[in-house]
């Protein structure tokens, strides 16, 4: 079965933060980590799964705007931490910034968000398409 997918003019820049993140990764330097997502959509709404450990729900925050979904993320640690000399880092930083293009059928003005077990689920419903009518002509 053939599936339509909608040109998304910022998914190229995923694709190239990607490959510039491997090349970075290849020289030793490696930007922080984002935090793992999925996305997916059932018949009635599209999903966002954001994997956040360490983060608490009070830490977390969504915007929506122009058809764009951001999760924003900022640790507030009191403590003060010691220098460190990483061999490896991947867990995720103090701060981090993820946005989420959405089809045009999905309802922002509704977005509804749960926070359980480290993973934030976001549901976004989708709006009924407008029907099809016909307009008369005045002469």
């Amino acid at each position: 079965m053939t599936t339509i997918v909608k040109w998304a003019p910022f998914r190229e820049f995923d694709v190239v933060d990607r490959r510039m993140r491997r090349l970075l990764e290849d020289f030793g330097v490696a930007p922080a980590p984002l935090p793992a997502a999925d996305m997916y959509e059932t018949e009635k709404e599209l999903i966002v799964e954001l994997e956040v450990p360490g983060f608490d729900e009070k830490e977390l925050s969504l915007e929506a705007s122009d058809h764009v979904l951001t999760i924003k993320g900022e640790r507030r640690r009191e403590k003060e931490e010691k220098e460190k000399t990483f061999y490896l880092h991947e867990r995720l930083e103090k701060h981090f910034e993820r946005s989420f293009t959405m089809p045009v059928e999905a309802d922002l003005d509704h977005v509804e968000a749960k926070f359980e077990g480290g993973v934030l689920e976001v549901h976004v419903p989708k709006i009924e398409p407008a029907k099809a009518r016909t307009i008369p002509i005045k002469a």
